[in-house]
């Protein structure tokens, strides 16, 4: 895990030849701010879903459009890593791409689209398709970090459920939307327990990606600019759905759905209309994973993974890494 302080007296390096911003320091943020943020990160990832207060920082974006998540990164980024920032799933997004952008030119780091080479991957509201390893880190722009928010519009009062473990209300939110709908009707932003402790806001991430931070090898951290609250999931630690005993968690149903373009069938899928034709046809929104799919299809040796990785570069023309 990355959390030392880096060298304030650490040179710029320039990186394929990109070129960096004059008259900031490495990674725009000041060293002091930079240095509290990993603080507040250590007590983040000491308490496994706390929300850790820190002093948001101003940013050449506005607050809401992930000026949390970029501090997170900007904090922990060094001349070794190599980054990949998503959107939705999509590495081509206009999000993803400006947020790279900046990045590129306050750091010089290389980046890619391919999920396993990255050592920091910036995403809104998707975790990657392919599983984390260790060492690798997500970071989650996050808009509403308090899960009891909408039950409790009161701050005061939700820091004192939180102390006491009291989220009464959240169950009977749980209840009473079965007994009206038929079923919890929320989709996003589904409330989990961390560590059998505190429940948890994990970002606006589809019911889909759940599962996939329940003890997980990866370091997940969720950071709120607007908010000004940080959060984490540390490596290995339980992230249960809140479910009841006769109503179980699910996540969505893509039965009978498949990737138009790389056949796929265990992926988190986008529904469009074909411009053309108008008909309902299906994506993966990792679009990462699904041009993988579609180089598999396309090679001759499918195990072969250092093919994969040359693909990949030969893929991907925007990457730098």
């Amino acid at each position: 895990m990355r959390l030392k302080e880096k060298r304030t007296d650490e040179p710029f390096r320039q990186l394929n030849g990109s070129s960096l911003l004059k008259g900031y320091q490495f990674a725009f943020i000041d060293e002091g701010a930079k240095q509290e943020i990993r603080r507040k990160i250590l007590k983040a990832v000491s308490i496994p879903g706390y929300q850790v207060p820190f002093g948001s920082r101003e940013l050449p974006i506005a607050r809401g459009w992930g000026t949390g998540g970029i501090q997170i990164t900007l904090s922990l980024i060094g001349h070794e890593d190599i980054l990949k920032v998503i959107d939705q799933g999509c590495d081509e997004s206009v999000n993803a791409i400006n947020i790279k952008r900046f990045i590129i030119a306050v750091t010089g780091v290389p980046t890619t689209q391919d999920t396993i080479e990255a050592t920091i991957i910036q995403t809104r509201h998707r975790i990657p398709e392919e599983p984390m390893k260790e060492g690798q880190i997500l970071v989650l722009q996050v808009p509403l970090p308090e899960a009891l928010r909408v039950v409790e519009p009161s701050e005061m009062e939700t820091r004192r459920m939180h102390a006491e473990a009291d989220y009464s209300k959240m169950w009977v939110y749980l209840y009473e939307d079965i007994v009206r709908f038929g079923e919890i009707s929320i989709g996003a932003r589904y409330p989990v327990v961390v560590n059998d402790r505190h429940i948890m806001d994990p970002s606006p991430i589809p019911r889909w990606d759940i599962p996939k931070l329940d003890r997980a090898e990866a370091l997940f951290l969720f950071c709120a600019g607007r908010e000004k609250r940080i959060y984490a999931v540390p490596p290995h630690t339980s992230v249960k759905p809140l479910e009841f005993e006769d109503f179980k968690f699910r996540v969505e149903d893509f039965k009978g759905a498949v990737c138009s373009r790389c056949g796929r069938v265990n992926t988190f899928l986008d529904e469009i209309l074909h411009e053309e034709t108008g008909e309902k046809v299906y994506l993966c929104s990792d679009s990462s994973y699904c041009e993988k799919g579609l180089l598999e299809q396309r090679r001759p040796n499918p195990q072969d993974p250092e093919q994969d990785r040359r693909d990949i570069h030969a893929t991907f023309p925007h990457s730098n890494g």
